[in-house]
């Protein structure tokens, strides 16, 4: 079974940008027009896109809608979108707009109720995003650290009829140091929901890596992919064919 590859738009200020660790002052801006480059994912073979409104993840509600309706009207790929998304009404919104999947991220910590109650009205398009620092989940757009581990929240979310968890390890996200596969696997053994890993991809060798780790683990189902690609240090192609 083929991993689904997710191209990843992370929006600050209406721009394409990419953090270090998730540092909003350690953000370099690749392009000015979200929805050209969620077209030029499109054009390379992926087919789903990842979306994040990073000012939305720490203002707690959705910031960047305008820019998020542009890449929805530029693509005809699935669109996941996170990032301030804390309430139904939001998330109704979202996929009454043209969002395939919603990813909850805070509130799945401060109110479980919520994600069970999203999943079960919208099946299939709820995920889960779990970010830990140090192995425990980081909240409010990374700035605050818990105490709950991030194998817990997912175990007590293993039931609720999300799509998806996806697990990213903070300190290496857009680090370009190689995913955290030792993390990702334990993670994706513990619990049957698909797992999506993100968070320091490199380049070609990290795709391999969840490929192979797949045979044995074949709830790990995909992985998002963000600065490699902007920084040419992982070709698209290359990486939908390591994925098949």
């Amino acid at each position: 079974m083929s991993l689904v590859l997710y191209p990843a738009i992370d929006l600050k200020d209406g721009s394409c940008v990419r953090l270090k660790r998730g540092e909003m002052d350690q953000a370099t801006i690749y392009a000015d027009d979200p929805a050209m480059q969620a077209r030029a994912f499109e054009a390379a073979g992926f087919g789903w896109l990842h979306v994040v409104d990073l000012n939305g993840a720490f203002a707690g509600a959705s910031v960047n809608g305008d820019a998020v309706r542009r890449i929805i009207a530029a693509v005809s790929m699935p669109v996941q979108l996170g990032g301030g998304i804390r309430d139904l009404a939001g998330i109704e919104a979202w996929l009454e707009a043209g969002i395939s999947r919603v990813i909850l991220g805070s509130v799945a910590v401060k109110n479980p109720a919520l994600v069970r109650q999203a999943a079960s009205l919208f099946p299939q398009r709820i995920a889960v995003g779990i970010d830990a620092r140090g192995g425990m989940v980081a909240t409010e757009g990374w700035a605050q650290t818990s105490d709950m581990p991030a194998s817990t929240l997912a175990m007590r979310l293993e039931d609720a009829g999300v799509a998806a968890i996806i697990y990213t390890d903070i300190a290496r996200d857009g680090m370009l140091s190689g995913l955290n596969m030792r993390e990702t696997e334990a993670l994706a053994r513990r619990i049957s929901v698909p797992v999506i890993a993100s968070g320091g991809v490199a380049d070609i060798e990290d795709i391999r890596a969840v490929k192979i780790a797949s045979i044995t683990t074949p709830n790990l189902a995909g992985v998002i992919i963000g600065r490699a690609l902007y920084d040419g240090t992982l070709n698209p192609q290359a990486a939908l064919k390591a994925a098949m």
